[in-house]
């Protein structure tokens, strides 16, 4: 019952599920940027929900996607859902779709999945695609390339994996990754051969009315194992220069997007280095916002911000040229967006960061990390910080 779905899951008793699916666009490799208009423009008065890769930014870069592929994902897929349903607490609204018995049912076996807690254990093994030698030794050559002058920062990624993997209860594996992650730009996707357990704290752009906001995260504390601790590790993260430059770097970089689409002088830094709280780590973020010019449209947009800055480094399109060179792998939908456009053309959008990708075709599991590399990077140190990241999510299947 209803192949493709879409769970945002806000963490906070609130979220958007889209399922069912009336019309879809899906952009390959040799497709131009002009399909993906045409169907937004033939649907401009509905809801479109849409996963975009990393890699849709060779639209708007000469740049190309050459590395290790173990997913196949689409550089980008649009749809128009049957359902559109908007939860708050015990509160459900049919934003699109009639309440019937069809969508009823699906609603209760979708959250039923969540709330009886009876979780299957997952026997997964996650393998990295390059060791620990091979992380030191490529972060001390990105930063020779800064050293140089090439870049001033750069955002470094690795893979790590499973292959022959079978996952027969994606949903579920959803919710048990969702407990221990609990994160406010949370998303569950499944269409065709692909299931995204996806527990983000990251937004990358929301759109209301004529105001756009990002919110980059760049600064990395782990959770304390009491409140005590845990005040001492948000008060070093909130002073340490290091992951206060980091931040800065790519605030900067935000603001010059924006001012791409902004008002003249509307671009403003709403807060700079705010400390957050999550399940499993402590964040520094950051947000920036702007007025749009008249007559913006959504491309318009994400030809100027997309890919996100916190996820490339500075200057972009020198440090994603190095990420293509020095990565090992391809990171498909890893470090894009999901979200969704209303029927007004306000939108929000995440970035797909702390992820499980799954092919279930090709048996392969995949979760991707990455940290910000400056000229102040301690290689061992960043590798760390990549295992604070993702240890919580590979021991909440084992659980």
């Amino acid at each position: 019952m209803f192949e493709t779905k879409a769970y945002l899951n806000s963490n906070d008793g609130s979220g958007i599920l889209a399922f069912g699916e009336q019309s879809r666009c899906v952009l390959t490799v040799s497709d131009e940027i002009q399909k993906m208009q045409e169907y937004l423009d033939q649907n401009n008065s509905d809801f479109v929900f849409m996963c975009l890769s990393y890699d849709f930014k060779n639209r708007f870069y000469p740049l190309d996607s050459n590395n290790h592929d173990g997913l196949n994902f689409q550089d980008a897929i649009f749809w128009v859902p049957e359902y559109v349903v908007k939860i708050k607490r015990e509160e459900i609204t049919f934003l699109k779709g009639e309440r019937n018995t069809e969508s009823l049912e699906f609603l209760s076996v979708f959250f039923e999945e969540e709330t009886d807690r009876n979780f299957h254990n997952y026997q997964i093994d996650f393998q990295p695609r390059i060791d620990f030698n091979t992380y030191i030794e490529t972060v001390n050559k990105l930063k020779k390339h800064i050293q140089r002058g090439d870049i001033y920062e750069v955002n470094f990624c690795q893979e790590f994996f499973v292959e022959d993997c079978v996952l027969d209860f994606p949903l579920d594996a959803f919710f048990k990754m969702n407990e221990v992650t609990q994160a406010p730009f949370s998303a569950y996707v499944q269409f065709d051969e692909f299931s995204v357990f996806c527990g983000s704290p990251e937004r990358f752009l929301k759109k209301e009315g004529d105001r756009l906001m990002t919110q980059p995260i760049k600064g990395t504390a782990p959770r304390g194992m009491n409140a005590e601790e845990d005040e001492i590790n948000k008060e070093q993260l909130k002073n340490n220069p290091k992951e206060r430059s980091e931040n800065i770097m790519i605030v900067d970089l935000v603001r010059n997007d924006l001012s791409q689409v902004a008002a003249k002088a509307s671009v403003k830094v709403d807060e700079l280095c705010g400390i957050y709280t999550f399940e499993t780590v402590h964040q520094m973020i950051s947000t920036v916002s702007c007025e749009l010019r008249e007559n913006t449209s959504f491309i318009d947009i994400l030809k100027a911000t997309f890919p996100m800055g916190s996820m490339t480094g500075a200057p972009k399109k020198r440090a994603m040229e190095l990420i293509e060179e020095y990565e090992s792998f391809k990171r498909g939908l890893y470090s894009g967006s999901i979200g969704y456009l209303s029927p007004n053309g306000d939108f929000d959008l995440n970035v797909v960061i702390r992820t499980l990708l799954y092919n279930s075709e090709k048996k392969y599991l995949s979760c991707a990390v990455g940290s910000a590399i400056t000229f102040e990077s301690d290689p061992e140190k960043e590798f760390e910080e990549c295992q604070t990241k993702i240890e919580k999510i590979f021991r909440a299947l084992h659980a």
